[in-house]
């Protein structure tokens, strides 16, 4: 399960923001752009996420994920298509290998929702 490395990966990247911020906002969201062709799991990255963000700066806020599908363009052919994952990646028309990947390996994040008031100390 590779979700668990990158989500470690994530709140690294997300912890350098928010420490370099001189008010340490609450963040409430992060929003995510995952393509179909990066083998990430969703609902696998949302789970660790919850699970790796407790009793940290980042506990309670949501993951929202964004899927880009994969988009393969056919040079011989000059169409874009859509390969499916796992059975069929070659150009449904002229059969050519999969060669020049438009969308679907992205992983990125996009932003970040927050809020610049710290949050109420509870008594």
């Amino acid at each position: 399960m590779h979700e668990t490395d990158m989500t470690k990966a994530l709140i690294l990247t997300v912890k350098d923001w928010w420490e370099s911020q001189p008010d340490r906002p609450t963040i409430s969201h992060v929003y995510l752009t995952v393509g179909q062709f990066t083998c990430v799991e969703p609902a696998s990255l949302q789970f660790s996420f919850e699970v790796q963000t407790r009793q940290t700066f980042l506990d309670g806020a949501k993951l929202v994920i964004q899927e880009t599908p994969l988009i393969a363009f056919c040079h011989h052919c000059q169409q874009e298509y859509h390969p499916e994952i796992g059975i069929h990646y070659a150009c449904p028309t002229c059969q050519s290998p999969m060669d020049d990947i438009r969308s679907g390996r992205e992983l990125k994040i996009d932003r970040l929702e927050y809020t610049s008031q710290p949050p109420i100390p509870l008594p």
